[in-house]
């Protein structure tokens, strides 16, 4: 099926699609196999080509910048960071109906990092305050500041009051709505990001982590990459981690009150959105937000 423009701008992606715009502008690529990913996530549809590559194209126009942020930035970020990320190979240009940048990269082994598999693992957890470490070691002076996507890091958390607490609301019968007001109220007073920007990735949930043998192999999706407060980035802690893997990374990280509370405030925005948002017609993104804002609430 061919792409065609909608009323909220979400080209329809298929197959044959796909093949043209390889084919057409990656010749050398020409008649691999394509295969669909599924489930690839909310922002893009993904396709494996032959063995070694991958195929992304927007689903929407929020995830439009993802493509040249990452063969801009991930090159350079990798020799730094201890877990593998994707290796950018090309970027393609919108033809045949669709509207978008998309991108071809080195295809990465491994199975979604699963709660069940590393949640309760002191040591992934240590692996992953180490690559927050490593990757906020690195920022270049004409970095990106903020994240790529609208509402998501690189705002500040009063950006989402509104929203969150709209959130609260529509969520008080199945979780506390007292113990969710004071916890954002306490991530809305806490001290902001005082020091140098540094990066962050934006979007580190569990369903952007890869293992192989059951160990962490690689973090991907750098969409919300940028540089800024990487308060965002401990949305890890409750997406992934029990409470004895969580102490373990917050002191692996060295992370302050102050920003540990940011975190927390983060976590429990983002998880309410996708509660609110997917959790009635989805059961998997239901199950995974209802984890997330219960252990956010945990602390």
């Amino acid at each position: 099926m061919e792409a065609q423009i909608t009323a909220d701008t979400r080209p329809q992606i298929g197959e044959a699609l796909v093949r043209r715009l390889v084919d057409s502008q990656f010749s050398q690529w020409a008649g691999l196999d394509l295969k669909l990913l599924d489930p690839a996530g909310s922002d893009h549809v993904i396709y494996r080509l032959g063995e070694e590559l991958s195929v992304r194209l927007p689903r929407h126009s929020g995830a439009i910048g993802q493509a040249r942020k990452e063969l801009q930035w991930l090159p350079q970020l990798a020799p730094h960071l201890p877990l593998a990320i994707p290796v950018p190979v090309g970027v393609g240009e919108p033809d045949f109906g669709y509207p978008w940048p998309w991108a071809v990269s080195r295809w990465l082994d491994g199975e979604v990092a699963t709660v069940d598999a590393l949640g309760d693992s002191p040591g992934a957890a240590v692996e992953l305050a180490r690559f927050l470490v490593a990757l906020q070691g690195f920022a270049p002076e004409d970095a990106p500041v903020g994240g790529a996507r609208e509402c998501l890091a690189g705002r500040p958390l009063s950006d989402r009051d509104r929203a969150t607490r709209v959130a609260i609301a529509e969520a008080g019968g199945v979780f506390d709505a007292t113990a969710m007001t004071e916890l954002w109220d306490a991530a809305l007073s806490a001290p902001g990001w005082d020091r140098s920007p540094v990066w962050f990735h934006g979007d580190f949930h569990t369903g952007n982590l890869l293992a192989r043998d059951g160990r962490l192999s690689a973090v991907i999706d750098f969409g919300g990459l940028g540089i800024g407060d990487p308060a965002c980035d401990l949305m890890i802690a409750f997406t992934l981690m029990s409470a004895n893997s969580r102490a373990a990374f917050r002191d692996a990280l060295g992370v302050d009150d102050a920003t540990w509370m940011r975190g927390r405030g983060w976590a429990l925005a983002t998880g309410l959105n996708a509660y609110t948002h997917y959790a009635a017609v989805n059961p998997r993104v239901a199950a995974q937000t209802t984890r997330q804002i219960t252990q956010v609430l945990i602390g």
